[in-house]
């Protein structure tokens, strides 16, 4: 992307690109500039606590959702700006690396060294420069700021349905499918397994109504998050049961995307308990699948 050509910077982490990220990345499109996004190699967490908060997306992802808006992306390393002042980092990161034509962010947005810059501090020094400042509202839910941190919490407290309202889309995640023990082809109810990489968010274990998106289209399923107590594994692990779907997964990335927490994971006393288990389990996935598909959640 050519730096030459005036921009609209919208500020922010952008770790989840939930609905307040979504309203600044609006108001960036809105500008009449070209939309761009700041993005961090790092999550700052890391860099200023030594601990990044759990992966609500991957960068893959995230990037593939902003270029799929019309958001072009400018990378830098928050290690090498995370001792500037805001000043600095306006002046020489803003304006002459970037060339902002105008900013936009959140109210609650903070910037430079001890975070030393908010909102008022950006007004002024946008003002001096003559650069538009567009500022979108805090976007609440249930009486409450929208946050990466809250999405996270009702994640991990399977709170499924609160997680996407907050998003503004289902959670996903799309990794590599690989072999398990087949013992899902043995009951009847083949699965597919996907393993998370070190670093990504861990829902609650249990069991979800999913949806798995292939070859264009949805397909109901349901998804087993965990360690699978009556089987027994160390590693926790995603497998899903893709209903009515029979083709060779193995390989692939699928998209699975959590629609609500059904139960939590049990031990049974016998796989055949197990199975019976799935069987209902699959029921209430395929009609909680039918009424998303009449009534679709918001996506970015």
């Amino acid at each position: 992307m050519s730096v030459t050509e005036k921009n609209a910077i919208a500020l922010g982490t952008f770790d989840g690109l939930h609905r307040g990220h979504v309203e600044v990345l609006s108001l960036a499109k809105k500008s009449g500039l070209t939309p761009c996004a700041l993005l961090f190699d790092d999550h700052p967490a890391a860099v200023l606590r030594g601990e990044a908060p759990p992966w609500l997306l991957t960068e893959e992802k995230r990037d593939a959702l902003l270029k799929e808006h019309g958001i072009r992306t400018f990378k830098v390393s928050f290690s090498e700006i995370a001792s500037l002042s805001a000043e600095t980092f306006f002046y020489d990161i803003l304006l002459k690396k970037l060339n902002a034509g105008a900013l936009c962010c959140g109210e609650n947005y903070t910037f430079g060294k001890n975070r030393s810059g908010d909102t008022e501090v950006l007004a002024a020094l946008c003002e001096q420069n003559k650069i538009p400042l567009y500022v979108a509202p805090t976007v609440e839910f249930e009486g409450a700021p929208v946050s990466s941190t809250r999405i996270r919490n009702a994640l991990q407290a399977g709170e499924i349905e609160k997680a996407n309202a907050m998003l503004g889309r289902p959670f996903s995640y799309a990794f590599l499918v690989v072999s398990g023990d087949r013992r899902g082809r043995l009951l009847h109810f083949p699965t597919i397994n996907q393993f998370f990489p070190d670093g990504f968010i861990h829902p609650k274990y249990g069991v979800y109504a999913s949806r798995v998106f292939i070859d264009g289209c949805y397909h109901a399923a349901v998804t087993d998050f965990g360690i699978r107590p009556t089987i027994g594994t160390e590693t926790a692990r995603s497998e899903t049961c893709i209903l009515g779907f029979s083709g060779d997964l193995y390989g692939t990335a699928p998209e699975v995307e959590l629609l609500s927490y059904l139960r939590p994971e049990q031990k049974f006393a016998s796989l055949t308990d197990l199975q019976e288990a799935i069987a209902r389990d699959s029921r209430r996935a395929a009609e909680i699948f039918e009424n998303t598909l009449a009534n679709p959640p918001e996506t970015m």
